[in-house]
C-alpha cells in the first residue's frame, strides 16, 4: 500500500480501520499524529539553518516560526563565536545580562532568544535547529513526515483513531508498532549521522 501523500495516507487509515464513514474525522487523526511527531521526533532531515541579526541595544531576537528545538547557535565573526546556553535562572544571575558587547550567552524566553551581553551592534546570528514541517492538507499533500517516516505517521494516526472509535483493545497494537518504529529510526539516524566519524577524546582547557 502506497503512503506517498496525504490522499494515500487517508485511504490507508480507512482501510486499516475497515471503515468508510470516517471521511470527516481522518484529517483530525492525521493532524493529531503530526502534532505528536513534532513533539517526539528529532532526525537529521528536520534540521534547518537560519540566520538573523541582532539590533544594537536590544537583547532579544525572535525564533523562527517553525522552530522546535535548537541544535547549535553562533555569531558569525572571524572566527565564528559559539554562544552558550544558560537556563533562564542562571542567565539572569550569571550572564552579564545588563552589560553591552558581543553576545556570549543566551537563553530562550517564550518565542525569543535573549542574549547577554546586550548586543552593542548588529551581529549576524546563525542557528541550526529542528523545524516543524508544514501540516498536511489537501493543498499541502506531502511533507517531511510522508517523505521520511510514513509508517510512524500511519501508526500515530491509527493510535489517535482508536479512542474515537472506543476500540481500546487496538490502542496498544498501534502504540507498540509506533514505539518500535521510533526506536529503530533513532538508532538508524544516529548511525547515518555519526558512523563515519571516529571517536575522539577532547581535553577541556581553561
Amino acid at each position: 500500500m502506497a503512503l506517498a501523500n496525504y490522499s494515500d495516507l487517508k485511504s490507508a487509515i480507512a482501510s486499516y480501520l475497515a471503515r468508510s464513514d470516517l471521511t470527516s474525522q481522518i484529517p483530525d487523526f492525521i493532524r493529531l499524529a503530526e502534532i505528536r511527531l513534532r513533539r517526539e521526533l528529532r532526525i537529521r532531515q528536520m534540521l534547518k539553518n537560519a540566520t538573523t541579526a541582532t539590533t544594537s541595544g536590544d537583547s532579544t531576537v525572535g525564533l523562527p516560526s517553525d522552530f522546535l528545538e535548537l541544535r547549535d547557535i553562533f555569531i558569525q565573526d572571524n572566527p565564528d563565536q559559539i554562544v552558550n546556553f544558560l537556563s533562564p535562572a542562571m542567565f539572569h544571575r550569571n550572564a552579564r545580562a545588563t552589560e553591552s558587547g558581543e553576545p556570549v550567552n543566551y537563553t530562550i524566553i517564550g518565542e525569543e532568544l535573549q542574549f547577554a551581553p546586550i548586543p552593542d551592534s548588529s551581529y549576524t546570528v546563525q542557528m541550526l535547529y529542528f523545524y516543524a514541517p508544514t501540516f498536511l492538507s489537501d493543498a499541502n499533500t506531502t511533507n517531511l513526515f510522508t517523505d521520511n517516516v510514513p509508517d510512524l505517521l500511519l501508526y500515530a494516526s491509527l493510535s489517535e483513531a482508536e479512542p474515537y472509535l472506543m476500540n481500546d483493545a487496538r490502542i496498544a497494537v498501534w502504540a507498540s508498532l509506533y514505539d518500535r518504529g521510533l526506536n529503530a529510526l533513532k538508532v538508524a539516524d544516529d548511525r547515518g549521522q555519526y558512523s563515519a566519524t571516529p571517536m575522539a577524546m577532547t581535553v577541556a582547557r581553561r
